[in-house]
């Protein structure tokens, strides 16, 4: 018969303390003289006792877990965030509780608040408008939060979505498009400061953009949104996604309607997902660095948990992937 698991009154009995002794020793509340440490490590490792995470965190008030909110695991840019903030967050010896939106801004206070009782302090990402968001100051927990704020006092990591999107209207303004479209995603407050970029780049040089709307940011929605941009009465020779998953939507039903691209269209997106990649031809994209973006996040969170003082954006700069999607108009 398996014997049960030693308690901290056994390692009390064996290091002849008190089990408040113990109690402190194992929390990291108090330190005692060489000679008793010793007989509590000798007395810990003799028995095999480990300490029980719950009972501790009864008593210290810290968890040793960090929240991650992301709006859908199913798409790869959060699932490397998810990978950046999981390998800081293992190094500093905490846990990442992860929690999934499903891109309903509805569930979002309610899943943040829940979360909040269970952690050290949260990342979040949030499709909330910032005058909708005050409550989220009010939690009583250390925040980081991915995009920019202009009022709200939260320490935030952002990716630089204006420069990157002003890149990839300028590639294709080098290559001499001259018809360019938009697949956006306006519920986003990042399609907001992508259209800004686009738009600075194509003003410049006289460039109508037409902007379609998406209702959520997936290849489905890509896909579904295709037959309308090119069978038009004015089809674009160069379209702009809001990400890469209905960039590749898109394509995939350009070529169910005999469309070549870039031969008759260019198409580019944001994120580089690894899929990107390994698609025909493969997408040229932006790199908005997403696994940088929660190292970023989670290293900014636990200063925070510390009490050290951070700066209140953290900028990580876009780099421009180019591959066979794209190519130089003729005529």
């Amino acid at each position: 018969m398996k014997s049960s698991a030693p308690t901290i009154r056994d390692v009390a009995a064996a290091a002849q303390v008190s089990t408040a002794t113990v109690s402190k020793y194992i929390n990291g509340a108090q330190r005692f003289s060489p000679k008793v440490e010793a007989a509590l490590d000798e007395a810990i490792a003799a028995l095999g006792y480990r300490s029980n995470p719950l009972a501790k965190s009864m008593i210290t008030g810290r968890t040793n877990t960090i929240g991650l909110s992301v709006l859908d695991i199913n798409n790869p840019h959060f699932s490397s965030i998810l990978k950046g903030a999981n390998r800081v967050a293992h190094e500093q010896e905490y846990s990442v509780l992860l929690v999934d939106t499903e891109e309903t801004p509805s569930r979002e206070r309610r899943t943040l608040e829940d979360l909040s009782r269970r952690v050290d302090g949260m990342i979040v990402f949030s499709r909330m408008r910032e005058h909708e968001m005050g409550w989220m100051a009010g939690i009583d927990k250390p925040l980081v939060f991915f995009g920019s704020l202009n009022e709200l006092a939260i320490p935030t990591v952002a990716s630089d979505d204006h420069g990157g999107a002003f890149m990839l209207a300028q590639h294709l303004r080098m290559l001499g498009h001259k018809r360019i479209a938009y697949l956006g995603f306006s519920r986003s407050r990042r399609d907001e400061e992508r259209l800004g970029g686009i738009r600075e780049c194509l003003d410049a040089a006289g460039i109508e953009l037409t902007v379609h709307d998406g209702e959520n940011p997936s290849m489905v929605e890509g896909e579904r949104l295709c037959s309308g941009v090119v069978l038009g009465p004015q089809r674009p020779d160069a379209v702009i996604c809001y990400n890469d998953l209905m960039a590749l939507g898109f394509m995939k039903e350009c070529a169910n309607l005999g469309l070549s691209i870039p031969r008759d269209l260019s198409v580019v997106g944001f994120d580089n997902i690894a899929y990107g990649k390994y698609v025909t031809p493969a997408l040229t994209t932006v790199d908005l660095q997403s696994e940088r973006m929660g190292a970023t996040a989670m290293t900014k969170l636990l200063a925070v948990i510390r009490g050290e003082q951070v700066e209140r954006l953290t900028k990580v700069a876009p780099q421009l992937v180019l591959r066979a999607s794209t190519q130089a108009r003729k005529g």
